[in-house]
């Protein structure tokens, strides 16, 4: 059967542009191969313009699917466009990217990931592909995106049968967990970015969440605070990075005290707000209008049990905190950022924002800056092998829910730069894909050392919440 498609391949000017064409041309000689007739331009596509005069370009035109391809992450913006003027079958083809111990160059599986989510809340069907367009015998594959896939039922959230709950009246931990969310107030700076439909969050459902609510302060604000911290507290945390992190005199000195300083007015949000975890618009106005990084003053937050979450994810934020207790110690909000179904490995990293408890010590902790935007402050290092618990309160599919997973840090090379760990989960990987991409679960997880799974169990019946399963 001959078959048509209508392909746009989205990225971003802040990535690696040569390697992503370079995997763009590769992806688009893979279709070649295949003998699927390809529609519309064939070049990257950065913004909403560019994908507008590319549906232009299909008026006239019949095709079988419409084929994204994922080349660097995006958020979700121009995906929900395309699948809602199309009006027809879509599919998202995201690229891997070797794990070579420098910068996350593409990051598409994030974008897969995001875009995935933002559809299935729309009500779209999804087709995906997360593979290399060099892979031997991807005809087929590329071939069956234009069929419907056949799923036998949806997953539906369910507790382990054979696992007995934990008995909360005397298990402290739990306690803690539900004294620790019960009223609590978590503080928002910012707002999501757009297209970051996985970072919503909805006051009303909160509240019935143990009661949780919301306080907002500006962008504006934050930044205002920072300029007018005394110069000599931010001394004393300089001196308190410089002893941790070794290399703070490589980095740029006024964009590192700006760093700095936000730490200080973020810590100083959390006290007079009585806020337990905060979540954060790190991007772009960090860089753009007050000229540093967020991830440090993350990291530093995290270390310090202020749970803190990036993209001013509130149910990441929550769930962080909820790791956090239940562990008793700090929580990491991080993306899954690569797969490989070969050896059934995956990396899971965020920028620099791990908290330093967290690091190989086989690792040198180091200060840098951040690769698409080069400024600090970044915390860098591997994060250290062992037993974790992977957590969300997720809103996919419009149900509240718990994802419980459980994986184990591996000793891996340093897969890429920032904070990241190589991780293998307890199911296949593929399989875990499917689950994060048929159920449509946001971007985000939550992670802390340590076995959870059953307290977390415990935790969400006690707050009326299903369970889904990852792994």
């Amino acid at each position: 059967m001959s078959l048509s498609y209508a392909v746009f391949p989205l990225a971003r000017p802040t990535f690696d542009v040569p390697f992503a064409t370079e995997m763009k041309n590769q992806a688009f000689a893979a279709l070649d191969r295949a003998g699927i007739k390809t529609i519309g331009p064939r070049d990257l596509l950065f913004d909403a313009d560019a994908v507008n005069q590319a549906m232009e370009s299909l008026k006239g035109q019949t095709f079988d699917l419409v084929l994204i391809m994922q080349i660097t992450f995006t958020d979700a913006t121009m995906t929900r466009t395309l699948a809602d003027v199309l009006k027809a079958p879509v599919a998202i083809w995201a690229v891997p990217e070797p794990r070579l111990g420098g910068r996350l160059r593409l990051n598409a599986l994030c974008g897969l990931n995001l875009a995935a989510h933002a559809l299935k809340k729309s009500g779209h069907d999804l087709g995906w592909l997360y593979s290399d367009p060099k892979a031997p015998d991807l005809g087929p594959d590329l071939r069956a995106l234009a069929s419907p896939k056949v799923k036998s039922s949806a997953k539906a959230p369910s507790s382990k049968a054979n696992e007995k709950p934990h008995d909360e009246s005397t298990d402290e931990a739990v306690i803690r967990a539900l004294d620790a969310i019960k009223d609590a107030k978590i503080t928002v700076i910012g707002q999501h970015p757009d297209g970051f439909d996985t970072c919503a969050f909805d006051e009303g459902v909160l509240k019935g969440l143990g009661g949780l609510s919301v306080n907002r302060i500006s962008m504006d604000d934050l930044f205002s605070r920072a300029r007018g911290i005394d110069a000599a507290r931010v001394a004393r945390h300089h001196q308190a990075e410089s002893d941790a992190l070794g290399n703070l005199d490589e980095v740029d000195a006024d964009q590192l005290d700006r760093s700095l300083r936000s730490f200080c007015a973020l810590e100083d949000v959390q006290a007079e707000t009585g806020a337990k975890s905060l979540a954060v618009r790190c991007w772009p106005e960090f860089f753009t209008d007050y000229g540093c990084a967020a991830c440090g003053p993350v990291a530093m937050l995290n270390e310090a049990r202020i749970p803190t979450a990036c993209e001013a994810d509130v149910h990441g934020a929550m769930s962080q905190l909820l790791l956090q207790e239940l562990a008793g110690e700090p929580a990491w909000m991080t993306d899954l950022v690569d797969l490989d179904f070969a050896d059934d490995t995956a990396v899971l990293w965020h920028c620099g924002s791990a908290p330093l408890s967290m690091r190989d010590p086989a690792s040198k902790a180091e200060a840098t800056i951040h690769t698409n935007r080069k400024m600090p402050l970044l915390h860098q290092y591997k994060i250290k092998p062992g037993r974790i618990t992977i957590a969300r309160i997720s809103q996919a599919g419009g149900e509240n829910k718990m994802v419980i997973g459980g994986a184990e840090v591996i000793p891996a090379p340093m897969a890429f730069t920032g904070t990241s760990g190589t991780i293998r989960f307890d199911l296949p990987s593929r399989q875990v894909c499917d689950t994060i991409m048929d159920e449509g679960l946001e971007h985000h997880f939550a992670i802390a050392y340590g076995d959870h799974r059953a307290a977390l169990r415990t935790v969400a019946q006690r707050l009326s919440l299903p369970v889904l399963e990852l792994c």
